[in-house]
This record gives C-alpha cells, sequence and structure tokens, in this order.
C-alpha cells in the first residue's frame, strides 16, 4: 500500500518540486498537496482536524515566512508562520502517529565558522527570519515528535522567485550587474532537496525521535559565482562586477558563510549528493524556459 505524504507549502519551490516528483512515483507514495487554500497552518484546529481526516505516514513543512528583510519589520508574522504553526505541526503529528520533516534554514548560524556547520553546531541567528526559524526547530523538539529538521540554503528551482530568476531579470534589463562576494555557500536545487527528504522518510524507522540533517548541493561559491554561472549557462553577457556586503546594504544581516558538513545525510543515504554546477547545469532548461513563459 502506497504510503501517504501530507505537504504543506505545496506551491513554493519544494513543494512544486515534490509535485513534480510524486508523478512518477505513485506506486510508493500518495501525496496531498496543501496550501494556504486548503490548510492554515496557523490554525491549530485546521492542523489537527486535516492530520486527522488523512492520517498521512509523514508530513513535510514546506511552508514558511521566507521574506527575510521584510520579517526585520513584521516579526508578528514571521513567527506565527515559522513558529507556531510549526507547533501546530508537530503536535498534530504526535497525535496521530505521523513522522514530520520540518524545512529549517542555514540563517540559524551567524556566518563566521571558518569550517562547514555540522547539525550540532550552536546556533547563533543574525535575523528575526533566523531567530524565528530556530524558534520552529525549537518547537518541533519540545514537541517530542518523530521528526527531521532538515536546514537547506540558497533554494532555487524553475518555480518562483529565487536568485536564479532574478539575475537572469537582471541581467536582460541593466548595462551591468553588481553582486556580492564575499558571502559564501552552497546552492541548492529543490528536486535535490526533496529527494534528499523523500530519502529520509523512506528510512525514518532508522530515527529515534528526532534528528538534524544538514543538505546543500556540493561545493561552496559566493552569490558573484553563483551568477557568473547562471549567466554563463544562459548565454547571458551583461557585465558582472563583485562587490563587498558593505556597499548591498540589507534590512536583514546575512551569515557571511552558509557552508553545510554533508556527511550525516549523505552517510544517512548512502548517497551520493550531486555538485551545485552539476545541479545547476541539469536544470536550466527548464528554469529558462519557465522565465522566457513566464511560469511562475
Amino acid at each position: 500500500m502506497p504510503e501517504k505524504i501530507l505537504v504543506t507549502g505545496a506551491n513554493g519551490q519544494l513543494g512544486k518540486s515534490l509535485q513534480d516528483i510524486s508523478r512518477s512515483c505513485t506506486d510508493s507514495c500518495c501525496f496531498v498537496f496543501t496550501d494556504i487554500g486548503e490548510l492554515d497552518i496557523t490554525h491549530k484546529g485546521a492542523v489537527m482536524d486535516m492530520l486527522h481526516a488523512e492520517k498521512p505516514d509523514a508530513v513535510i513543512n514546506a511552508a514558511a515566512y521566507t521574506a527575510v528583510d521584510r520579517a526585520e519589520s513584521d516579526e508578528e508574522t514571521a513567527y506565527l508562520l515559522n513558529e507556531t504553526a510549526v507547533a501546530n505541526l508537530a503536535e498534530a503529528a504526535v497525535a496521530t502517529g505521523a513522522f514530520l520533516v520540518h524545512v529549517s534554514t542555514d540563517y540559524v548560524f551567524d556566518g563566521q565558522s571558518s569550517v562547514p556547520y555540522t547539525p550540532d553546531h550552536p546556533v547563533h541567528p543574525l535575523s528575526v527570519y533566523g531567530k524565528s526559524k530556530w524558534a520552529g526547530e525549537q518547537a518541533v523538539r519540545r514537541s517530542q515528535a518523530h521528526a527531521a529538521i532538515v536546514r537547506t540554503e540558497w533554494l532555487y528551482s524553475p518555480y518562483g522567485n529565487n536568485f536564479v530568476k532574478t539575475m537572469l531579470r537582471l541581467a536582460d534589463s541593466r548595462d551591468s550587474l553588481r553582486v556580492v562576494n564575499d558571502q559564501t555557500g552552497s546552492p541548492t536545487l529543490a528536486e535535490d532537496l526533496a529527494r534528499f527528504i523523500l530519502g529520509i522518510i523512506s528510512r525514518r524507522q532508522e530515527i529515534a525521535g528526532s534528528e538534524t540533517f544538514h543538505f546543500s548541493n556540493r561545493g561552496a561559491t559566493t552569490w558573484h559565482g553563483f551568477a557568473s554561472e547562471i549567466l554563463r549557462l544562459a548565454n547571458k553577457n551583461c557585465p558582472l562586477f563583485p562587490i563587498p556586503t558593505k556597499e548591498y546594504p540589507t534590512p536583514a544581516q546575512r551569515p557571511n558563510f552558509s557552508v553545510f558538513d554533508l556527511s550525516k545525510g549523505a552517510s544517512f543515504l548512502d548517497m551520493d549528493i550531486p555538485d551545485w554546477k552539476e545541479s545547476l547545469r541539469k536544470s536550466m532548461p527548464q528554469i529558462l524556459y519557465n522565465y522566457e513563459n513566464s511560469i511562475i
């Protein structure tokens, strides 16, 4: 009998990538995709009712408040979605026996490490967004749900708004681009993250209590390096210049270093995680098609 997996945030980048994958695994998995129209995860009663009605084997929380800069002036909404809603899902997962996968972020770290971050590295979020996401992680742990917290970073896909599409749009509308060159991280294709999460679900019986994993694509670069590879693959000839963070001030402070130690997740699933350049190259045709045809 196929396992039932309920997904929140189905219209986001990860949610849509899971929808793509779901079309080819109907024998092993049955998905229930929800977004705000089907389930308001900030409403505890609605979440409990939905999980009791659907009785999923697993829940993937792909919903979040991700407007990093806006969160600095909209703290209440950030915590509502990134902490309260997560607590609702965790409580309902405990009540129904569902395994919960909650997606978190590199922004729980301050970026001062000189080596890749392990899942048990001490956290120190710098922004309201990072603090609210850490609060969500803590809500999962306090609930004692059977769960996996999966932190990711620099997410992109053919869907929604992301750095790749922004660079394509700006390259088509400006004479040159200036991109930050002193923040280092690892671009992550949402499809690769989705497959990692499904792998975790398939081996959830090997997880006792809750576990934290890090997932990104392998390798590291700067935003300037990422932009350079995007423009190269897209055959955009717009001149690209590196700038320091101080020349591009934002309301929220970003971690300067966000590279993850991926060994725990790779070992757990015995998987070879693709390099970021490989995944970008693989996904660029679909990204370009969606961008050129205004498909969101």
